[in-house]
C-alpha cells in the first residue's frame, strides 16, 4: 500500500515528465557542471590536494561533454523559432522586440550549428585544425544571442513600466491588468538575470573580460536552477 501511494504519487508522475523532456535533463546536468566547476576553483584556492580537486574537474569535462551529445542537432529548433518570429505580421507584435526575438533565435542557432559541427572533434573522432576556430565563432554566436535576450529584457520591462502608468487601480479592469503586468515583469526580471549570468561564461571565454571560475561557475549554477525551476513549472 505504501509501495502504490508512492507510485501513484502526482510529484513523481510530476518528476518523469520532467525528466522525459530533453531540457529538464540538459538543465540538471548544466546545473551540476557549472556547480563543479565553482567546487573545483574553491577547493584551488583553499589550497586543497589535487587529488581532491580532480573528481570535480573531471565531473565537470564528461557533464559539458554528455551535453555537447545532447544538444547536437537542437539549431534547427532556433532557425524555425527565427523564422516564426521574422513572419509574425499580427499588429500586436512590437517590432523592437520582434527584431530582438529573430537576432537572439539566430544567434543561438549559430551558435548550435557551429558547437555540432565541432562535436566528432571534441569525441577525438576526426580531429580537424579549424574545430578551434570554430569554437570561437559559435561562442561569438551564443554571445551575440544573449545580447539580444538581455537588450529584450530591459526593453520588456521598460514597456510594462510604461503599460502601468496608464491603468486606473479604482477599476476592476485595472486591477486585473495591473496583476497581468506584475506576473509578466517578475518573468521578465528572472529571465534577464539568467541572461546576465550566462553573459559571463561567452565574455570570459573569448577573454573579453577576466572572470575567476568561481563567479563563472556560481553564476552558470544559478542560471541553471532558474532553468531547471522554469523546466518543472511546464511539466507540472
Amino acid at each position: 500500500m505504501v509501495a502504490d501511494a508512492l507510485v501513484y504519487h502526482p510529484s513523481v508522475a510530476h518528476y518523469l515528465r520532467f525528466v522525459a523532456t530533453t531540457v529538464g535533463r540538459d538543465k540538471v546536468l548544466r546545473t551540476i557542471q557549472y556547480f563543479a566547476r565553482f567546487y573545483a576553483w574553491y577547493l584551488f584556492r583553499t589550497n586543497k590536494p589535487q587529488s581532491a580537486i580532480a573528481p570535480w574537474d573531471l565531473l565537470k569535462k564528461h557533464f559539458s561533454l554528455t551535453r555537447k551529445i545532447l544538444r547536437a542537432g537542437k539549431f534547427a529548433e532556433h532557425i524555425k523559432a527565427a523564422s516564426v518570429a521574422y513572419d509574425n505580421k499580427s499588429a500586436s507584435a512590437d517590432p523592437v522586440l520582434k527584431n530582438l526575438t529573430v537576432g537572439r533565435q539566430l544567434g543561438y542557432a549559430g551558435y548550435l550549428t557551429l558547437d555540432s559541427i565541432t562535436l566528432v572533434d571534441t569525441l577525438g573522432f576526426q580531429k580537424f585544425e579549424s574545430a578551434k576556430k570554430l569554437q570561437e565563432y559559435s561562442t561569438r554566436a551564443w554571445l551575440s544571442g544573449l545580447v539580444c535576450s538581455v537588450a529584450a529584457g530591459v526593453y520588456t520591462l521598460y514597456r510594462l513600466q510604461e503599460r502601468e502608468k496608464g491603468i486606473d487601480r479604482k477599476e476592476g479592469e485595472g486591477v486585473v491588468e495591473a496583476k497581468k503586468i506584475e506576473r509578466e515583469r517578475v518573468a521578465a526580471r528572472i529571465q534577464l538575470v539568467s541572461d546576465l549570468c550566462d553573459l559571463t561564461i561567452p565574455v570570459s571565454t573569448l577573454g573579453y573580460v577576466k572572470l575567476d571560475d568561481g563567479l563563472v561557475g556560481i553564476a552558470g549554477t544559478v542560471s541553471s536552477l532558474i532553468g531547471v525551476w522554469s523546466s518543472w513549472k511546464k511539466t507540472a
